[in-house]
């Protein structure tokens, strides 16, 4: 059995570890609302953008637009798939990492010609210790995500796929279902789908609309600016369910550290009692001995 000062120390450095995972909750939390706000700022303008692109195709049904091109005339094994993997810069955030990394990880072994972009340091040290080629990274943390930021990201692969230099775009991340659930996830970004854009409601009426100078030349600004929506929206999702996977994981912690602390006190309490009662035990021995004599 452990000795009075042993307990003690240990009880001592659970409670430092306990004020460290309730501090790295806090900070959490707070990063959580502030990402929420962030993205809830932005939502309207990127709806926008949408809605016009969703106009634009609804006017000209028979439009052929580079954004849109599936390139049919590539064999699959000829395809060039582009991944951007977005993880944390740390862990200590239950399995948000490893979900995200075995997805991805998956979708490049399944796949013949990928190219790897990654955003955040766990997802470099985990693909480099792989060996997989790494064909770019976004040179930045993962824990501010910003729409210059996002630009950049959209920026690179739009040049890409208008190059030809990739056939398809995704970006996996993980989405925060619910405030209990993350779950990683695959977004397409290019070719754009146009059943993404159908109207929901056939029966609404649409105004006459004229797009200058043409459709053509207004998609190619719309497209840029609405792959930069997406990916600032992928940004902030995947930095609130970091911030939510790690509230969790400190949560638990500091629940653990409780039930540590509460074992270890009463485990205390028995070696003082025992300890007590050891020395009360000699007392009286030591009184009875001078009484035999």
């Amino acid at each position: 059995m452990p000795g009075m000062k042993e307990i003690r120390d240990r009880i001592t450095s659970v409670n430092e570890i306990m004020k460290i995972t309730n501090a790295m909750y806090l900070i959490s939390s707070s990063h959580l609302r502030k990402a929420k706000q962030n993205l809830e700022n932005t939502v309207p303008y990127f709806e926008k953008l949408q809605s016009t692109i969703k106009d634009i195709l609804l006017h000209t049904p028979d439009m052929e637009h580079k954004f849109f091109d599936k390139r049919p005339e590539k064999k699959d094994d000829e395809r060039m798939i582009g991944y951007i993997v977005v993880t944390a810069d740390k862990g200590l955030a239950g399995s948000y990492n490893h979900n995200v990394l075995k997805l991805a990880e998956n979708e490049l072994r399944n796949h013949k010609n990928t190219s790897l972009f990654l955003v955040g340091q766990i997802g470099r040290h985990y693909f480099s210790k792989k060996n997989f080629f790494i064909d770019g990274e976004f040179l930045y943390t993962a824990q501010n995500p910003t729409i210059y930021r996002a630009r950049s990201m959209a920026e690179s692969v739009t040049d890409l796929f208008e190059r030809k230099i990739l056939d398809e775009v995704y970006v996996i991340y993980t989405k925060m279902v619910t405030s209990m659930t993350m779950e990683p996830e695959i977004l397409k970004l290019f070719p754009l789908e146009r059943k993404n854009f159908e109207e929901t409601n056939p029966t609404k009426k649409h105004n006459a609309a004229n797009f200058s100078p043409n459709p053509e030349t207004v998609m190619d600004h719309l497209v840029p600016n609405y792959i930069k929506g997406l990916l600032y929206g992928v940004l902030i999702e995947a930095f609130s369910s970091e911030q939510n996977s790690r509230m969790m994981a400190m949560s638990a912690a500091t629940d653990a550290a409780k039930e540590s602390i509460k074992s270890l006190s009463l485990e205390y309490n028995r070696a003082r009692q025992a300890a007590v009662t050891q020395e009360i035990t000699e007392i009286v021995g030591g009184a009875n001995a001078l009484n035999n004599k």
